[in-house]
């Protein structure tokens, strides 16, 4: 098995609100972007929420986002993990991102929110010991992933709309 890496994040320096995944999956490192999977639902949400075309050219898609004050980024900055699934990661060999840095330069962040049961569970094992959140709200949403079949798309939308919707501020 090999050692995975994640991405930058996305993000500008007037961020309002950080979504994070766990670690990107097989179709997100072969395109090297967030949320690749045809099936993931993340860009059709987000593009619903803010009044994008979730079909934009992924640098477009990345520019809406930072006019809405939204980053994304990964809970993990490497780990080892065979496939897509997070289940699948050896926790020995998770190593987080560098959320004090990070957050030191993002410092209108306010909000952050869990793309997932997997990432929230990876920060608060591997980051929230190491890093006091005050003034941080933290809040799982139901994973955009297509492995979380047991929710469908409309249901999870409706999720994301009730969290994010009074916190979004789509570009005019």
């Amino acid at each position: 098995m090999s050692l995975i890496t994640s991405f930058p994040p996305i993000a500008t320096p007037d961020a309002r609100l950080l979504i994070l995944g766990s670690m990107p999956g097989i179709a997100s490192l072969q395109a090297q972007r967030y949320y690749a999977h045809p099936h993931n639902q993340f860009w059709p949400i987000l593009g619903i929420l803010l009044g994008f075309d979730p079909a934009e050219a992924y640098a477009i898609r990345c520019a809406r986002l930072g006019a809405a004050h939204v980053a994304v980024w990964d809970v993990l900055q490497s780990c080892v993990r065979p496939g897509s699934l997070d289940a699948d990661i050896d926790a020995t060999s998770a190593i987080p991102n560098d959320f004090a840095a990070f957050l030191a330069t993002q410092p209108q962040i306010r909000h952050i929110f869990f793309n997932g049961g997997a990432a929230e569970t990876l920060f608060r094992r591997h980051v929230l010991p190491t890093l006091p959140l005050a003034g941080i709200s933290c809040q799982r949403l139901p994973s955009t992933s297509p492995a979380h079949a047991s929710l469908r798309p409309g249901a999870k939308q409706d999720a994301w709309r009730a969290a994010l919707g009074g916190l979004l501020q789509p570009p005019a």
